[in-house]
């Protein structure tokens, strides 16, 4: 029955495929779908692209890990999502609408007043890099998943997988990707809001929840959340601080990223944003919420033993144990079909991701690089057949470092990817973006060192901060960074470079005589 209801998915899939390639008559359909899209798909879209195999593997071990804490995440997407929508979204349509852009290199070169293709270049380049490594730790997930469903092996589910995305993304583009979505957001907000109600049911109501938490760890049901040593340890302290901003600034990358902002030029018209809000809004509360309950419900039902026992991992190591909440929950409480449903919500959440990914990275190889920089005169045509090539060569290599991942660290190596990819990509555009928007004396100059900056900092603060912090005598700093998370810092160190730079580039601000109209004009 499991199988059955995985099929049913993948074939639902792949008609969406084979009906969004009709759809597809030229280069703005592969990558914008033509701008004629309604709020609902956006919405959805937008949401099932940002939330990936974090939401239902990450994000409700989480909850098992730090129970009520995890809310601050909740928190961070909701202001990261409502940001976007409410205080950029408008003005982006209307300025990538006045340039008639399809992709966000095209809106920042134009917006910016760049006259070489220096900052386009940068654009791709960061995505190119950036996008294989997120969508790599997709595929690492998906191998996750099969094995944690149906007891696959981690490759043959990998390939699996991915070889389903690979055949509806290659021929029906945004289109697919965007309809696809819409099936698999929907898939994932239905399941994330429906297991923590079977979760209440079987143990008997909340009181008795609260009750098994308090004998657990007191601390799991404070906002601050459980400490580091006994039971009852936790309480309020700069490392809790700390690390309850890094759980927020997760969402910041919705400020920004080309994942996400593309489903905005997407939109028909502007006055798709206020319902595109409310459903955007009520999506990540529903799912978001959902997800920490799962993962807080899940605690109260398995001890970490029971969890290590079918993942394979040591009790000891919570990190790993808590992300076999979901399945193991949804195996034990479900009967077979609906299970089978929940390995299909899995999956659309990494699949949901994967797909945007590997459009936007295409759309800046092919149209921000190769059409762009090397052959303005190509025909539509060529361009999509191109298009296609280079998605699929994408994909294998994402599909490679996925199985790198494997063979590397099986173990820890996909959720700190996950999140170093999705890290490198915001910091890299949101400083940028936020800029363009709001700045008029962003110049191309300080957008180009930003962008550099940003997509420099992420490794820097992942790989090389920590040890130099550790060898100057400052460990207790090195903790400290380790708990809030590279995102943040990377983000405020490319906003500062962009202004600096743009603030001493005379030239550049000459260049930018008549933007203050345009974005009076994109405010109205």
């Amino acid at each position: 029955m499991k199988l059955l209801a995985i099929g049913l998915y993948v074939a639902i899939l792949l008609g969406i495929g084979v009906a969004a390639s009709r759809k597809v008559t030229d280069i703005r359909d592969y990558f914008a779908a033509g701008k004629k899209l309604g709020f609902f798909n956006v919405a959805f879209s937008a949401r099932a692209t940002g939330e990936s195999a974090w939401l239902l593997l990450g994000l409700t071990g989480m909850g098992y890990a730090v129970g009520v804490k995890a809310f601050w995440v909740v928190f961070g997407e909701m202001i990261g999502v409502g940001g976007a929508w409410l205080f950029m979204a408008h003005r982006f349509k209307r300025l990538t609408d006045r340039y008639d852009s399809i992709t966000v290199p095209d809106y920042l070169e134009s917006r910016l007043r760049e006259s070489g293709h220096g900052l386009r270049l940068i654009a791709a380049g960061a995505l190119v890099v950036f996008v294989p490594i997120y969508a790599g730790a997709q595929v690492f997930a998906t191998g996750t998943a099969f094995h944690a469903f149906l007891g696959w092996n981690h490759y043959l589910g990998a390939a699996a997988g991915f070889a389903v995305v690979m055949l509806y993304i290659t021929q029906g583009g945004f289109t697919a990707v965007v309809w696809s979505d819409v099936f698999q957001g929907s898939l994932m907000v239905l399941g994330l809001v429906a297991l923590p109600i079977v979760a209440l049911s079987h143990m008997g109501g909340l009181d008795a929840i609260a009750e098994t938490l308090r004998g657990i760890d007191p601390d799991l049901l404070t906002w601050h959340g459980p400490g580091k040593g006994e039971p009852g340890s936790g309480g309020w302290s700069l490392a809790t601080i700390t690390s309850i901003l890094g759980f927020a600034a997760i969402g910041i990358g919705f400020w920004g990223s080309p994942q996400v902002f593309v489903r905005y030029i997407s939109m028909k018209n502007t006055g798709q944003i206020l319902p595109g809000t409310i459903t955007a809004l009520t999506w990540t509360l529903l799912a978001d919420s959902g997800a920490v309950l799962v993962g807080l419900f899940g605690r109260a039902i398995y001890a970490p033993v029971e969890l290590a026992t079918t993942a394979g991992y040591t009790p000891e190591d919570l990190s790993n144990v808590s992300q076999n909440v979901l399945p193991q929950m949804s195996l034990d409480l479900l009967p077979a079909f609906f299970a089978g449903g929940f390995i299909a919500m899995v999956l659309s959440a990494i699949m949901s991701t994967i797909d945007s990914l590997l459009v936007v990275a295409s759309s800046a190889g092919v149209r921000d690089y190769w059409q762009k920089v090397r052959n303005p005169g190509m025909s539509d045509e060529r361009l999509m057949k191109l298009s296609r090539q280079v998605t699929l060569a994408l994909s294998l290599v994402s599909f490679g470092i996925g199985i790198g991942i494997m063979l590397y660290d099986k173990e820890h190596g996909v959720f700190w990817t996950i999140l170093f990819g999705w890290s490198g990509i915001a910091a890299t555009f949101c400083p940028t973006m936020i800029l363009s928007l709001y700045w008029s004396k962003l110049t191309s100059r300080g957008a180009k060192f930003a962008m550099v900056a940003g997509f420099l900092a992420v490794p820097f603060f992942k790989f090389a901060a920590p040890p130099l912090l550790d060898s100057m005598g400052l460990a207790s700093w090195v903790d400290r960074l380790e708990d809030i998370e590279v995102l943040l810092p990377s983000f405020v160190v490319g906003f500062i470079v962009a202004i600096v730079v743009s603030l001493m580039d005379k030239a550049g601000r000459a260049r930018m005589a008549g933007v203050e109209v345009e974005l009076d004009e994109a405010r109205s």
